[in-house]
């Protein structure tokens, strides 16, 4: 009789302990989805050159900023796909610190060249490899639309 009563008693203390247990993991998964992605911009300038990236939050504080000239001593060397790639994993230690997990990618190459320069894809293909959501590429290039007359004169530079 005692056993019976006894045996009740520790089947009872084993199920609450199962509801306890089963209560505080849904806690746990309700924290985890409350921590939602945080955004960032990844302004990304590239010349033919250098490479600069800077990465700011959603109103504009800086949160990293690294240069080719940052990583590398060799003038030649910074605007190189390579040297791109050393700035990118510099860039992602600073932004897993903070907790950023997804990047909106500015691109801006120097006003009226014909395209940006070799860093900008190897930095964004370094970025999606370490892990971060990119949601959207965009092209901020300025366009001259007219502006000072070029220097040259009237047949152009002669070399």
């Amino acid at each position: 009789m005692i056993k019976k009563e006894e045996k009740e008693k520790s089947e009872e203390i084993a199920e609450e302990k199962v509801e306890k247990e089963e209560e505080e993991s849904e806690e746990k998964s309700a924290i985890k989805k409350k921590e939602k992605d945080v955004e960032a911009v990844l302004n990304i300038y590239t010349s033919f050159n250098n490479t600069i990236a800077h990465v700011t939050d959603a109103s504009g504080r800086t949160i990293a900023k690294v240069s080719g000239g940052m990583v590398t001593k060799h003038s030649r060397l910074k605007a190189n796909p390579t040297i791109a790639m050393f700035i990118a994993k510099r860039i992602s230690e600073n932004m897993k610190e903070k907790g950023i997990r997804s990047l909106y990618v500015r691109i801006r190459a120097k006003t009226g060249s014909t395209g940006p320069g070799p860093g900008a894809n190897a930095i964004i293909k370094s970025l999606s490899r370490e892990g971060f959501k990119i949601i959207n590429i965009l092209d901020t290039t300025r366009v001259p639309r007219g502006g000072p007359k070029k220097k040259g004169g009237r047949r152009g530079r002669r070399v």
